[in-house]
């Protein structure tokens, strides 16, 4: 509050964009802000932690206070953005909260000068960028290669992009299965264009999270031309057939990385697909949209 009207004094501003989340400070410190000046706000909601699927019990606490608090919390805001069009929405008006309320402003910018179809040779069958967190569901992709093992004798090479808490954990769980020859953890990558050129070098991206708001990286890997497996989270359930949909269920990856893998007219299908959606989220584009949208939002 002290900061916000310290701004306000400076820069006379006449929108405030409020990214909110459990536990929602910042929802509440916009509202005792808007109390003072009387400058609308616009909410954004990109991430119901614990929806669709909750991969720990605080998640599951954080979707329950979410039902309990967001109908209150988005009723001084001038209007709720959301980066989806069907989960998140569908999530907040059943919490209560009006479907007039609701503004789609994709918040996802891909720069396509960096992430585009490259000439590398391909190193690896799968890739996974992100957080090594429980809501990516990390554990599945590895059950999915073992499993592919077992039942199909195909030896899935999978590269893991990222870095987080559970690194140790997969380190063990990766020599428990005897995957150290399947499975490579990388680290963090420098920078986007190590990302792109990683994302290059895999057949099949990989995104099996319980929960997410996007994710990017599925709209990075269609700019460079690489199929996705992804569950059925964030911007996922909006790609319709560019994105091959899994269940939280490492059987059903396994089967649907080999169809993939081994249907090339099905790979090609996915490819294009995936390049003309990507188009949609250049990074120029999608900011000059946002900006467009806020002056709307002011009338």
């Amino acid at each position: 509050l002290k900061k916000g009207l310290e701004i306000y004094k400076e820069q006379k501003f006449d929108l405030m964009t409020v990214h909110e989340f459990p536990p929602f400070y910042n929802g509440i410190g916009a509202r005792l802000l808007w109390n003072r000046i009387k400058v609308p706000y616009l909410l954004e909601i990109f991430h119901i932690p614990g929806h669709p699927r909750a991969a720990s019990i605080k998640e599951t606490v954080y979707k329950f206070l979410f039902k309990l608090f967001i109908r209150f919390d988005v009723s001084k805001a001038k209007a709720v953005r959301v980066m989806n069009q069907k989960q998140v929405p569908d999530f907040l008006i059943k919490a209560g909260v009006p479907k007039d309320k609701f503004i789609y402003i994709p918040a996802i910018y891909i720069d396509l000068d960096i992430f585009k179809p490259m000439n590398f040779p391909k190193e690896y069958d799968l890739i996974f960028v992100g957080r090594l967190e429980k809501n990516k569901g990390i554990e599945l992709l590895l059950k999915a290669i073992e499993f592919s093992i077992s039942n199909f004798q195909f030896p899935m090479k999978c590269l893991i992009v990222g870095s987080g808490p559970l690194k140790n954990d997969l380190k063990f769980k990766i020599k428990n299965l005897k995957l150290q020859d399947n499975v490579l953890l990388h680290g963090w990558a420098k920078d986007s264009q190590e990302v792109a050129e990683l994302i290059n070098k895999s057949k099949i991206l990989v995104m099996p999270s319980y929960n997410e708001g996007g994710p990017r990286v599925v709209l990075e890997a269609m700019a460079c031309g690489v199929p996705v497996l992804a569950t059925k989270v964030g911007i996922v359930s909006d790609l319709d057939s560019a994105v091959v949909q899994i269940d939280w269920n490492s059987e059903d990856m396994a089967k649907k990385a080999s169809h993939i893998l081994n249907n090339e007219s099905e790979y090609r299908r996915l490819k294009q697909e995936g390049l003309e959606i990507a188009k949609q989220f250049e990074k120029k584009e999608a900011i000059k949209n946002y900006a467009e949208k806020l002056k709307e939002i002011l009338g």
